[in-house]
């Protein structure tokens, strides 16, 4: 009778298709060792089995792109015979389980990505979306991953500079938890995967093996049923202070020439991490499941596996070194087995009690794992689908003092500080730049230089118009490093999305990655790491609802002078604000607006168009106003239009502004309409800069460049007031009412 029945082949995640080729491609049935390992590595979160063929598209190379997908994490070139090393990652499904523990192995894991290639980590970041403030769970929800986050990048050492945190009703099943680290390193002391050197000793170091997180990378891979409580077992259980020390230990043995491979334990624990390492050195790996360190007894060879346990690596070491390594980590009190070799024979064999307990190919764990094609609604399709209501009707407002400060303390643009100050973001006395501005900047120790580094997307874009939605979140990326003074260099993403056997969520896929590759190439911008997350939605928000298209871009750019840096605080009273990329013929886009949904109750219209050859000259334009000195403060449009920029510089420089409207909005004819659309319409590719003022010199080389600018107004006094120059009567807001409107979300919520 065979071993392997159906409900079990379907219990691990496998339709009866895959298993028919693992039997074709093995020629004999597996034992359920050899199908668990199948099953994990075959699992969507692994495999990539149905975005693989996309992202193949995707941009991934430039001068300065030392390595690209495919490896722990993406490397560039920052100059001085640095690097710079960083990746984003989900922990998704874990977060919404047990969201303390999901959210903190989040960054975990994530910075084993980072200093497994060599660097040291110096900056986390993270991109969180949630669902309704008044839904039941949301509010343990957002304590939980806030605290996981801060409990764990608090204890390691790494400080967590900054992110983005999100909220809408498509995340009441099923947040979003991304995180992000990037480290620095020497580019000659730069670690790889792959595994070589027959007879080379492979080596275990850090925790123990328990049976936390077993068949967490499947469970990841599959949407929510009403059963999400159960799967809180398959959870992973992190240990910041052990991670501190597994950071210190393999940096100290990284300055040694010992390591021929290295490879952390991720998703799928010790399976994935020895099938990479063997499959990209095209050879094959022998290990003894005895020799694992394991803290539950009685532990089999499948639980080992298959399990995630944290604070684990997995190594490739030149004969003879082994003494010396173990040295170094029985000093940091860390395990350290020598638990195999590697082998010439392509395939992964385990050794169990003197008897063999798998035996696999590596082709068909790896290289050969299944990849889908999709099928994907076309983009007419996709918009009757979409339902997306044409933008007429739109309300006009009576009072725009009132819009806005309803829109500053709406939860999308809340102050974040109730986050924020649960982070340590000083920890290594090298940030210049916190949440609250466009990017934070982080500097690299003993240098002028300096990483700037932006999470961003905008999911009600990505799903109005995916293709559109891709070219924003690129782009928005771009605008908030140009922000600061960096030059854009790289992207690391994390592409969330539901179900991919649903057509019209492969039509937000494959839309999303069109429109993130052409802003990659129009901008030099490529994605040299990342990760896929789909299978986002729950059957417990009634009837499979999926998450919206949630692109979340990573990027990273360089100060050559970090004593450039701009920051989006007003410096001083009576100096000119300024409009770089205005274009004040074209109509203000207000399509999916936030001021459209807070205060109009409306989710209409399409998503502002991207042009990507101004965002790149737009961009370039401002970062050299900042290089040169010209200007005191900048900051991007996007959520909330200008006015809402305006009064995040006033807020975090404690200076008013008083605004011209007439200035950039000739073209609506009705006045109070006009006035909303103008100021809070979301078109893309622009800035708002203040230069003293006495100086012409923004609007000069402006006209010079080809880059579209407009006066709008000039700071001062405590309120930010909004007229023409023929009202004597201005709408106004206090800046104290302001401040109090935009820190009471979270007050209110968390503590009320």
């Amino acid at each position: 009778m065979s071993q392997i029945t159906p409900e079990i082949v379907a219990e691990h995640g496998l339709s009866p298709s895959e298993y028919q080729i693992i039997l074709d491609r093995m020629g004999r049935e597996p034992n359920l060792v050899e199908l668990g390992i199948f099953s994990v590595m075959w699992s969507e979160h692994c495999s990539y089995k149905s975005s693989r063929l996309h992202l193949k598209k995707l941009p991934t190379k430039a001068p300065w792109v030392i390595c690209g997908p495919g490896e722990n994490a993406g490397v560039i070139d920052i100059g001085d015979g640095q690097a710079a090393i960083f990746k984003m990652e989900s922990h998704n499904h874990p977060s919404y389980i047990e969201p303390y523990q999901g959210a903190a192995t989040g960054v975990g894991g994530i910075l084993r990505d980072v200093f497994t290639m060599g660097a040291r980590p110096v900056a986390n970041m993270n991109a969180l979306r949630f669902g309704r403030p008044d839904h039941p769970k949301m509010k343990h929800l957002v304590k939980g991953v806030v605290e996981g986050i801060g409990g764990y990048g608090n204890c390691v050492g790494v400080p967590t500079v900054g992110g983005e945190t999100n909220f809408h009703r498509a995340y009441d099943g099923n947040i979003l938890v991304n995180a992000m680290t990037v480290g620095v390193a020497d580019q000659d002391k730069i670690f790889y995967s792959a595994a070589t050197g027959l007879g080379n000793p492979i080596v275990y170091v850090g925790s123990k093996t328990g049976r936390d997180g077993i068949h967490g990378a499947t469970m990841a891979s599959a949407d929510f049923g009403e059963d999400a409580d159960a799967k809180r077992p398959t959870v992973q259980v992190g240990d910041p202070f052990t991670e501190k020390l597994l950071i210190e230990a393999c940096l100290e043995l990284m300055a040694t020439d010992a390591i021929v491979a290295i490879q952390d334990m991720g998703a799928a624990g010790l399976t994935s991490s020895s099938v990479e390492m063997a499959s990209k050195g095209g050879a094959g790996i022998r290990l003894n499941m005895n020799k694992v360190p394991c803290r539950e007894e009685g532990m089999t060879p499948y639980e080992m596996m298959l399990s995630e346990s944290q604070e684990r690596m997995l190594m490739v070491l030149k004969p003879g070194k082994e003494p010396m390594a173990e040295a170094i980590f029985k000093k940091w009190e860390l395990d350290f087995a020598v638990i195999g070799e590697v082998t010439d024979t392509g395939h992964m064999v385990l050794e169990f009690d003197g008897e063999v307990v798998c035996d696999i190919p590596l082709g068909p764990l790896a290289d050969d794992a299944p990849e889908y094609d999709r099928p994907s609604m076309p983009k007419d399709q996709y918009k009757a689908w979409a339902k997306i209501a044409p933008l007429t009707g739109v309300p006009e407002t009576s009072d725009i003092a009132a819009d806005l400060l309803k829109l500053m303390a709406s939860p999308d643009l809340a102050s974040r500080s109730w986050i924020w100050q649960q982070y340590d973001s000083q920890v290594g006395a090298d940030t210049l730049q916190l949440s609250g501005g466009d990017a934070a900047v982080v500097r690299v120790h003993g240098t002028p230089k300096a990483l700037a580094i932006s999470t961003d997307c905008t999911p009600r874009y990505c799903y109005a118009d995916p293709y559109e939605g891709g070219k924003q979140a690129i782009s928005e990326a771009y605008r908030n490093l140009s922000a600061v003074g960096a030059r854009p260099l790289a992207v690391t993403n994390c592409l969330n999305f539901g179900n991919p056997e649903r057509p019209e969520i492969m039509a937000q896929f494959t839309g999303c990655l069109q429109g993130m590759g052409e802003a990659c190439i129009a901008l030099d911008f490529p994605i040299v790491s990342g990760n896929v997350s789909l299978y986002n939605e729950s059957k417990a928000t009634g009837g499979g609802s999926a998450i919206l298209p949630t692109p979340a871009i990573g990027g990273v750019g360089i100060l050559e002078d970090s004593s450039k840096m701009a920051t989006i605080a007003f410096k001083a009273e009576a100096q000119k604000l300024l409009l770089v990329g205005a274009d004040p013929k074209a109509a203000p886009e207000i399509g999916q607006s936030l001021w459209l949904r807070e205060c109009c109750g409306l989710e209409a219209g399409p998503p502002p168009r991207v042009d990507l050859a101004a965002e790149r000259r737009n961009g370039e334009f401002v970062r050299h106003l900042i290089d040169e000195g010209f200007v005191t403060a900048v900051h991007d449009v996007s959520d909330g239009g200008v006015l809402v920029a305006v009064a995040e510089m006033a807020l975090a420089g404690d200076i008013g502004a008083r605004l011209l409207v007439t200035a950039f909005e000739d073209h609506v004819d009705n006045e109070k309409r006009r006035h909303a659309w103008s100021v809070f319409g979301e078109t893309q590719g622009r800035y708002v800069v203040s230069e003293p003022f006495d100086s012409h010199v923004v609007e000069k080389l402006a006209r010079e460049s080809g880059v579209g600018c407009c006066f709008i107004g000039w700071t001062g006094g405590r309120t930010i007031a909004l007229g023409s120059e023929e009202e004597l009567n201005y709408d106004e807001v206090a800046l104290e009412d302001l401040r109090a409107a935009h820190q009471s979300f979270f007050r209110d919520w968390m503590e009320g």
